[in-house]
């Protein structure tokens, strides 16, 4: 008599409800699921050594093929500067009304460097390191703020070269130097949060990072870099009242306008825009906690494909 051989019934798969519930008696989680805000930040916090030897290995390895080696650091903005000062300074005589132009134009190319450097680097974070970010688990916003954190490393190195620059032509050391230091952190608090939305935004879209470098001169040309957005104000009357709140408002023009009162004797405070310190520190709150919660709801996307 023969046998037929009968496959086994199908079974249905298992309920969603049935594989949590499994999950929950083993002890299993979701790989790389996000952790809440608050949980977020512990994890960050204690791998604050990590983005600090990370940022640092970066700035170490960034020259290490030149010859003059981390001279560039300096050497990059000053010569940045000196072209400006040709074409802008000499050619299109936008130093015209501006004390000490040749301190102004150093300090403003330097600390514009700072945010466009700062920017580009961090719309690369995840997708110029995706081998790093698919191999270990760590919390992703430690990469656009590692890198935010080696171009503030860069700008301590610039800023020695600068306080040569202001001593050669002729201004003097002042208690408003110590101003520069809450500049530069709210400075560096806004740069973090614009480079975690870029992160985001270049980890989803990396075309993104061919496209900054474009966004990111027009931004410099109205960030008052080679020239006095208050001088431009007070000779062209003729300009609309919104071209004027705009530039007072952009939030290059108010870091570089900063540390300009800070080091500068002759640039006085009548040049700054109305409530500048609210100003900054607005710009920096907004662009810092936006851009973190903007960046942490996206946390289980990194890295995937």
């Amino acid at each position: 008599m023969s046998q037929v051989l009968q496959a086994p019934p199908p079974t249905a798969p298992p309920a969603d409800g049935d594989l949590a519930a499994l999950a929950a008696r083993h002890g299993l989680t979701v790989s790389g699921a996000r952790a809440s805000l608050p949980g977020y930040i512990r994890q960050l916090w204690a791998r604050r050594h990590f983005i600090a030897a990370f940022s640092t290995a970066k700035l170490t390895s960034q020259y290490s093929q030149a010859k003059l080696g981390q001279l560039w650091q300096v050497m990059t903005p000053l010569l940045n500067a000196a072209v400006y000062y040709l074409i802008f300074g000499v050619l299109l005589q936008t130093k015209r009304g501006v004390p000490d132009y040749v301190p102004f134009l150093v300090t403003g190319v330097f600390i514009w460097t700072f945010t466009q450097s700062s920017i580009l680097a961090g719309t690369r974070a995840i997708s110029g390191n995706l081998g790093l970010v698919r191999a270990l688990h760590f919390p992703r916003a430690a990469l656009p703020i590692s890198f935010c954190l080696q171009q503030l490393q860069q700008l301590l190195f610039s800023m020695a070269a600068l306080s040569v620059i202001l001593l050669g032509f002729g201004v003097p050391p002042a208690a408003s130097w110590l101003l520069a230091v809450p500049a530069l952190v709210l400075q560096f608090v806004f740069n973090a949060g614009v480079s975690l939305v870029l992160a985001r935004l270049g980890a989803r879209t990396p075309d993104l990072a061919q496209l900054m470098p474009f966004v990111l001169r027009t931004w410099m040309y109205a960030s008052g870099v080679m020239f006095s957005i208050d001088h431009i104000l007070r000779t062209h009357t003729d300009l609309p009242s919104w071209v004027g709140t705009v530039l007072q408002l952009n939030p290059a023009a108010v870091y570089i306008d900063l540390m300009r009162f800070a080091l500068i004797d002759s640039f006085h405070g009548s040049q700054l825009p109305p409530h500048v310190w609210a100003l900054a520190t607005g710009w920096a709150l907004l662009a810092g906690i936006g851009g973190f919660i903007y960046f942490w709801k996206a946390e289980e996307t990194y890295g995937r494909g």
